[in-house]
């Protein structure tokens, strides 16, 4: 049956791919055009490090762990990598021109020198003495200096260099400078512009005075950043203070890939491949700068000119909470739910405050993934504890490449007297739940929090999430069981109402599947609607399909990853897959299953991964009131009719934009709009 699985790795790529299909959508505007095209290369970067790193571990390592869905090998699949990145990348160099070519047309240039008028020059050269050449700390490779360490994701300049007694040496110019502007401009006031590293590659000649330069070229490593903290740890060390070290290590590991700038001469790769110790064929030559941070400095400049940007969304104000009453009062009436980045966080930062402030308040649990630079979440649980209320803070210190903001947010919260847990050994704590605990007239209350998204302020204006806030009894006790487990370092292992990994969210979601297909050999109509951000659980996979063959319609809008391939006759025929990439980040995850009085609604934190579902903490919760259930299903059901930013997932596993003779319905827009509309009302 492995015609109806995809590699996980190859299913990534295709998710990129649909990144850089929307830096080419001519009906996308320029600015966010050049976005796109940066985001692909960033996520790029990240596969890389984590996941071609994972490959790269288990190829050294001498694992011969074959892929449990297309039997590939490490080997086979670094190898299926490779292809399909040479590819994607000569598609992501042909679109960057074009954006900037436009770019152009609207008053900024980057030019080289080739393109350099001769009063630019002048002032290059100029620049380049006065402003660059005393920062810079070049290094000739050597037997008395050895190959310098190239940092992860650095800009180097290299220069082949020819002595007198033609004997070859290597330059080497470290160009990522703090103190160096990356885009400088000319004189004229033209919006001409040109890059340091371009600069410094040009000089290079002046620097190494005294040899001839046979080949010259920017250069960048990927570092492999896949380290597995839980088996590193030394229960005597302070974990927080190993995270830290470890953070440190992580940028020194193996690199992955390598990108150059121009082509150079073959016998000098396989020695910068033998230096860094990388396989020459995951050497990829780029006709685009080789780092593309700097488009948001390009985005700045046009900034005036909003025709080359989305119209701009404000986050609406929720009609379902009223102003002047207590929010908890308000939540004790019915639960409600914010739809993210549509809705406004606010509420949720009120209640926060809120209970802060209220004397009837014992207790504040949350947990915390990812936060905001400036996180008005930290603050108001920091306020919390110095009012004298018991504030519990799982920090979750093990979030990929949010590690060191997170270790500075657990110090604050220690001293401001939160009690802080890091995390259990063997899973990351991933779920998004937050758990206020009232005491009234001698009663316990409880307020409890499920989302699909971090508490990050940033992100809720960018990602779309759900975020459930209820008084229900039940779902109260379960999140408390939930922490309780935490505190004392242990897994919940029975769940009533809650879908709870790693030993209650998996099994709970197959015999729900298993619901389903009864009813459909029963001749009843059975239905499952899933919305996630990745699927690669294998088990699950697997439910679905038998599922599909028991004649179960299944409705799937999965974002990124996906191995399931829908539409293979006999198999697989009854399932609908689609990804939206838009605007902002599908993030939120949704589990429909049933029809009419059968419907259960859930949202939470988990998608259907190996990672998540058995290997994570993570919480779903089921939505119980009959108004939230009827907005999660308009929700679904609109980004199913989506056939401006929906592509389908075909039978051999590739995806095409939905386009049909139905009214426009860009999903995102849409909702947008219908919350700018409620608030009219």
């Amino acid at each position: 049956m492995e015609e109806i699985y995809m590699n996980r790795e190859l299913s990534w790529l295709k998710f990129n791919e649909r990144v850089l299909e929307e830096a080419e959508n001519e009906h996308v505007p320029l600015c966010e055009r050049m976005t796109f095209v940066s985001i692909y290369q960033s996520n790029l970067d990240e596969f890389f490090m984590i996941r071609v790193g994972s490959l790269q571990d288990q190829i050294l390592l001498g694992e011969k762990v074959k892929d449990n869905k297309t039997n590939m090998t490490p080997e086979e699949q670094i190898q299926a990598v490779v292809e399909q990145v040479h590819r994607l990348n000569k598609r992501k160099d042909k679109i960057y021109k074009k954006l900037m070519k436009e770019a152009e047309a609207q008053g900024v240039k980057l030019i080289d020198f080739n393109s350099a008028k001769e009063e630019e020059k002048k002032y290059l050269e100029k620049y380049f003495n006065r402003e660059i050449a005393p920062l810079i700390s070049p290094t000739v490779v050597g037997k008395r200096q050895p190959f310098p360490f190239l940092r992860n994701k650095e800009i180097y300049a290299i220069v082949v260099l020819e002595t007198r007694s033609k004997k070859e040496r290597l330059g080497i110019i470290p160009c990522t400078n703090n103190m160096l502007e990356r885009l400088i401009e000319m004189p004229s006031g033209e919006g001409r512009y040109m890059l340091s590293e371009e600069l410094i590659l040009h000089y290079i000649g002046e620097v190494f005075k005294g040899y001839k330069i046979k080949g010259k070229s920017l250069l960048r490593v990927i570092r492999n950043a896949d380290i597995d903290a839980d088996a590193l740890y030394d229960e005597d060390l302070d974990y927080r203070e190993f995270m830290a070290e470890l953070m440190k290590e992580r940028k020194k590991l193996s690199p992955v890939r390598m990108d150059l700038s121009r082509e150079i001469d073959g016998n000098v790769v396989d020695a910068l491949c033998k230096y860094l110790d990388v396989d020459t064929k995951r050497v990829f030559r780029s006709e685009s700068p080789l780092d593309l941070s700097f488009i948001s400095q390009i985005q700045d400049l046009l900034r005036k000119k909003p025709e080359l940007f989305f119209e701009k969304r404000v986050p609406q104000k929720s009609p379902d909470f009223r102003d002047g009453i207590s929010v908890i009062d308000q939540i004790k009436e019915e639960d409600k739910l914010l739809s993210y980045p549509y809705e406004s966080i606010r509420p949720f930062l009120k209640l926060l405050n809120e209970a802060a402030e209220d004397e009837n308040v014992i207790s504040i649990k949350m947990t915390l993934y990812r936060l905001a630079k400036q996180s008005k979440v930290v603050e108001a649980l920091c306020e919390a504890a110095e009012n004298g209320k018991e504030v519990v803070v799982l920090v979750e210190l093990r979030a990929r490449f949010d590690e060191e903001n997170n270790i500075g947010w657990s110090r604050m919260l220690e001293n401001a007297g939160c009690q802080v847990i890091y995390g259990l050994e063997g899973y990351k704590v991933h779920s998004k739940l937050c758990l206020i605990t009232r005491r009234t007239e001698g009663k316990i209350e409880y307020i409890t929090q499920i989302g699909t998204g971090n508490y990050n302020e940033k992100t809720s204006r960018l990602y779309t999430d759900l975020s459930l806030m209820t008084s229900n009894v039940e779902i109260g006790l379960e999140a408390a069981n939930v922490f309780q487990s935490l505190s004392k370092g242990e897994v919940v292992e029975e769940a009533g109402c809650l879908l709870i990994a790693p030993k209650c969210l998996q099994s709970k979601v197959i015999e729900m599947i298993e619901d389903e297909i009864s009813h459909a050999r029963n001749g009843e109509e059975a239905y499952i609607g899933l919305k996630l951000n990745s699927l690669t659980d294998k088990k699950i996979m697997e439910k679905l399909v038998e599922a599909s063959c028991a004649g179960v319609k299944i409705d799937m809008i999965v974002r990124g990853i996906c191995c399931l391939i829908p539409g293979v006759k006999g198999y697989t025929e009854n399932i609908r897959i689609i990804s939206i990439v838009g605007r902002f980040l599908e993030h939120s995850r949704i589990y429909i299953f049933g029809c009419g009085k059968r419907e259960k609604y859930y949202i939470g934190s988990a998608d259907f991964m190996t990672r998540n579902t058995v290997k994570r903490v993570e919480v779903a919760a089921p939505v119980y009131q009959e108004k939230l259930k009827q907005r999660i299903q308009e929700i679904f059901s609109i980004m199913l009719n989506d056939n401006q930013k929906a592509r389908e997932e075909d039978s051999d596993g590739n995806y095409h934009m939905v386009r049909n003779d139905a009214p426009a319905c860009n999903a995102q827009e849409m909702l947008y709009q219908m919350a700018y509309d409620k608030n009219r009302l």
